[in-house]
């Protein structure tokens, strides 16, 4: 039986009546003490040693000795403690007021102040000031300020006053309060207070305003980023307002002390931030420069100041100038992973998680896990597991989803970090997983994660941007993987099959009315397999019934006229060798649409979405019984062909012009 250190059971009641000692008898020595009033203390007088020397212990009226009182006799000690001074709190606090407006009004400028101060408690009720009184208040409040604005910036309270005559102010009104401050700047964005006006003077100026302002912080880089208050306004001006050419000069800094040291308010023209170009030119200055840099990035994670786009940008240099494979890489990588801790609630990861949402950061985790171990990836995707969502939801974030999908051979652990938590697997309530998966088919950056492994890095589903950094992780994987990329692509597609094609068959209408949806549509039934395929087939081709010369019928909608058209050719044109490349197995969507749209063939074959018609009597993937019934059907119906066409004869020749449907121009053809 395991045993509680240091914890000792209570004894068992025994039944038995325990004998109660008798309490002794109360003598002189042991009797207690009488309780202490004011009675038993001499009034004050006016010569009373108030230094407590040689005082005479109290004594009752029974003439015993009562205790000396040492410490602080407190109200909390004498709940009915009594206030000997003869004034109320109430006049104290009044006096103290009273003593606070006397120190304020003999401060320098205080009447202006004031004035100024009432000025903008009125201003900021925008809403309930008349526009012309706001104008009027505004001239006031510049006839205040104007070449006075350094006397308002250093207090939390006048302060507000600059950032309210910012708000209201014209062009060049925000630029003479600028320049006013130009030279003080560095020191507002150190200032717990003044840090909010430099970002204000960032948000309301103009592209010159800010040219006079991302100078001033030219030099002071390292000591800035470092800085608790200024740190995130040097940061936010970094990311949001710096020019190409001013982004390169504030990098170039963490590269060490002569970079901070330049002629004129800026780095060279021509001057770049990437690291391995300044090596290749300069490489006597390759270990200098990777120490500098790598002590300003360790400071800064080492004080888990991990969330600045700057810092994401240099660390994305450092790594890129190692040579791929190298112990100083590795041990990069190492560095990194040590912002996990597994004993930390959530398993720390900060770093990891921040560097996701930039674009330089996301580019630096996708290639951590393409040079990563097996377990360095499982290690990082379990702090990711409370962030998938809104991972996939990002621009740059969604890329790191993707890479771990593309390069982690373990496929039951991706599918579980990532598609469990994309697909709602979690949710109880269907109607919430079929609302989220909507969201997610709809959502340019999110659909990503899931058609990726089904369609590859094509140019309709992924940016040249991304697809750049795709190309950069496959190219790495071929050595830091094992297992064949078409087998970890044919895993991941058997998992999604079901849920998704479930999901296809229960939102086809839903998802028909939007080009995203129509194009999640076609890559579901073209590339899943399973039993749900034939159910997912038929609830899309039951939205083609009805007369399609309504102006509501799918037949008019261009992006449901090509999903129709892909699904009928049974695969997707391959631009390269020019052919469609039927899926395997083959779709065959045909069997369920043709008896659909048959006795409506001839109105779809003169609507906007002829090429549907087209496609029934060229597709590989359509039975050859279904191509003579649409030609039998098109040859009765030639003169209306012809019509939708727009053929009518040229003068003066035995031609014809054709101004009309190219659809029904290529079925004449045929005919």
């Amino acid at each position: 039986m395991s045993k509680l250190a240091g914890t000792k059971r209570k004894e068992a009641p025994n039944g038995t009546k325990e004998k109660h000692t008798k309490k002794p008898k109360t003598t002189e020595a042991n009797a207690p003490k009488p309780k202490v009033t004011l009675e038993h203390f001499p009034e004050a007088s006016d010569n009373s040693d108030l230094d407590g020397e040689d005082e005479e212990a109290p004594i009752d009226d029974n003439g015993v000795e009562l205790p000396a009182q040492t410490g602080d006799v407190t109200d909390s000690d004498n709940p009915k403690a009594f206030k000997l001074d003869g004034s109320s709190s109430a006049e104290a606090h009044a006096k103290q007021r009273v003593l606070a407006k006397e120190r304020k009004a003999a401060k320098p400028n205080a009447d202006s102040i004031a004035r100024s101060k009432k000025i903008w408690e009125r201003l900021r009720r925008k809403s309930h000031v008349p526009r012309e009184e706001r104008k009027e208040l505004v001239n006031e409040l510049f006839t205040i300020i104007t070449g006075r604005v350094r006397e308002f910036v250093f207090k939390h309270d006048s302060v507000r006053v600059i950032q309210c005559a910012l708000k209201y102010a014209n062009p060049e009104q925000r630029k003479n309060i600028v320049k006013e401050l130009q030279t003080d700047l560095r020191s507002l964005a150190e200032s717990r207070y003044g840090k909010f006006l430099v970002a204000k003077m960032v948000v309301e100026g103009d592209a010159e305003t800010k040219n006079l302002i991302v100078p001033e912080f030219y030099g002071h880089v390292k000591r800035l980023i470092n800085h608790p208050e200024a740190s995130w306004i040097v940061d936010d001006i970094y990311r949001q307002i710096a020019t190409k050419e001013q982004k390169a000069t504030m990098l170039r800094e963490w590269y060490g002390a002569e970079f901070a040291l330049f002629q004129g308010k800026g780095a060279p023209a021509g001057e770049t931030a990437e690291l391995a170009e300044i090596i290749k030119t300069n490489p006597e200055k390759r270990n200098p420069i990777l120490q500098y840099l790598h002590q300003m990035i360790n400071s800064l994670i080492q004080k888990k100041m991990t969330g600045f786009t700057m810092l994401h940008d240099a660390m994305l240099q450092y790594f890129l100038a190692l040579a791929p494979g190298s112990e100083e890489q590795r041990a990069f990588l190492e560095e990194m992973m040590g912002d996990i801790d597994k004993d930390t609630e959530g398993g720390g990861g900060d770093l990891y998680k921040n560097l996701s949402f930039t674009k330089s950061g996301s580019r630096l985790v996708c290639l951590a896990l393409a040079y990563g171990t097996a377990k360095d990836r499982k290690t990082i995707f379990k702090i990711f597991k409370d962030t998938i969502d809104t991972m996939a939801f990002d621009q740059y974030a969604k890329l790191v989803l993707v890479t771990g999908l593309e390069v982690t051979d373990d496929t039951t652990m991706t599918t579980r970090a990532v598609f469990r938590e994309i697909l709602g697997e979690k949710l109880e309530d269907e109607q919430q997983r079929l609302d989220k998966l909507e969201s997610v088919a709809n959502d340019l950056n999110a659909r990503q994660v899931l058609l990726l492994p089904m369609v590859g890095p094509t140019k309709w589903l992924v940016k040249d941007q991304d697809k750049a950094i795709y190309d950069e992780v496959y190219a790495v994987r071929q050595t830091s993987s094992k297992k064949a990329p078409e087998l970890r692509r044919k895993a991941l597609v058997e998992y999604l099959s079901t849920p998704l094609l479930t999901f296809v068959q229960k939102r086809a209408a839903s998802l028909v009315t939007t080009t995203t949806g129509c194009q999640f549509v076609v890559e579901t039934l073209l590339a899943c397999t399973g039993d749900a395929k034939a159910e997912a087939k038929t609830a899309v081709a039951q939205l083609a019934s009805d007369d399609p010369t309504t102006a509501e019928h799918l037949a008019n909608s261009a992006a449901a006229g090509r999903m129709f058209k892909t699904l009928v050719l049974g695969g997707a044109f391959d631009p390269a060798t020019k052919s469609v490349q039927l899926a395997e197995p083959r779709l065959e969507f045909t069997t369920a649409l043709w008896p659909i749209i048959k006795p409506n063939t001839l109105a779809w074959a003169t609507s906007a979405s002829s090429f549907v018609v087209v496609a029934l009597t060229e597709s590989e993937d359509v039975d050859a019984k279904v191509r003579e019934e649409v030609m039998a059907t098109l040859k009765k119906g030639k003169k209306a062909l012809q019509t939708a066409a727009g053929e009518k004869p040229v003068k003066g020749s035995k031609t014809t012009e054709a101004k009309g449907n190219a659809g029904a121009r290529m079925l004449l053809q045929k005919l």
